[in-house]
């Protein structure tokens, strides 16, 4: 036998055992009447016909039978639907009611919570036909228990793909560079769209949440790269600006010196020195400026300072 289709049969025999909602209270009632059946029985056994005796069991164990299957309890939020041979009775609870067995079936126990489903959508083509996967959350909350117990078989199950078509409806009409950043917006398109649908059978959607997009390695490595070239561009592009303002800055300072010699020539002395008093520095200098700026006498004067200095010991 197909694995699948046991563990489904399970499933579906473990739900429809739940949604009995047997209530402890109706089963310590029945308890109750069945241990004094027995007890009347062990006790009035010789003293009273056995035809008695069936009967008081009978009776007992009739009537703790029916507080079990008659008297069911809802929580505060469940909603239960009740059909009276087969047609719609209404909707019973929170709290205890009671049902007239064979006759009133409480078929569904709806939950007014707010629900959280998860879907996705996988190898889906976007609208510049790129494959992506995406993973979303969808919180939702049934506000009609009578429609969604009549109008559609299996609420929780059409809302699941009722979103992933959704989905999939969004993200061929977006490219990929919406969907990456555009998220808010297709959270708000997403919601609108299933709740159009939901409505009729009785669920409102609150809030649509895109949790990831996984986007093909191949893909995602090409993208890192243009936003290294991006990021690589941009630099020179900014290196290029500042060099610019580095010769407005010059071309402002030289008009400074052109009509005064004196102050370029203190400046390219005070310049030579700085490079000069380092240890162990080595200055090129043009030819031309031995002359105009006397660096023979200047650096003769260094260099009998440098003598002069004490030696460390």
């Amino acid at each position: 036998m197909n694995t699948n289709l046991f563990k489904s049969l399970i499933e579906k025999n473990k739900q429809s055992k739940d949604d009995q909602h047997i209530s402890p209270i109706a089963i310590t009632i029945f308890t109750v009447f069945l241990l004094i059946a027995i007890l009347g029985a062990v006790i009035g056994d010789g003293r009273f016909p056995d035809a008695v005796i069936g009967v008081w069991v009978f009776s007992l164990t009739i009537i703790g039978t029916y507080f079990l299957f008659a008297l069911k309890v809802a929580s505060q939020w469940e909603k239960a639907v009740v059909l009276r041979l087969g047609k719609f009775h209404g909707l019973k609870g929170p709290g205890v009611f009671w049902l007239i067995p064979i006759i009133d079936n409480a078929t569904m126990w709806i939950d007014h919570r707010v629900m959280v489903t998860s879907f996705s959508a996988e190898k889906t083509l976007t609208k510049d036909t790129v494959p992506v996967d995406v993973d979303a959350v969808l919180f939702w909350v049934v506000w009609d228990a009578e429609k969604a117990a009549l109008e559609v078989k299996d609420y929780q199950s059409a809302i699941s793909w009722a979103a992933q078509t959704a989905l999939r409806e969004i993200i061929g009409q977006m490219s990929l560079a919406d969907i990456l950043v555009g998220r808010a917006k297709m959270d708000e398109e997403l919601q609108k769209i299933i709740d159009e649908r939901s409505t009729p059978w009785g669920v409102t959607v609150q809030s649509v949440e895109i949790r990831d997009v996984v986007i093909p390695q191949v893909l995602e490595d090409a993208m890192s790269r243009q936003a290294q070239a991006e990021r690589e561009r941009q630099a020179r592009v900014i290196l290029g600006e500042s060099e610019q303002q580095i010769a407005a800055s010059f071309a402002e300072a030289s008009q400074a010196y052109i009509n005064n010699p004196t102050a370029l020539h203190l400046r390219g002395m005070n310049m030579l020195f700085e490079g000069l008093k380092e240890k162990g520095a080595l200055v090129i200098v043009p030819s031309s400026a031995v002359d105009t700026m006397n660096l023979g006498g200047l650096s003769g004067m260094v260099s009998l300072a440098q003598n002069n200095l004490p030696k460390d010991k």
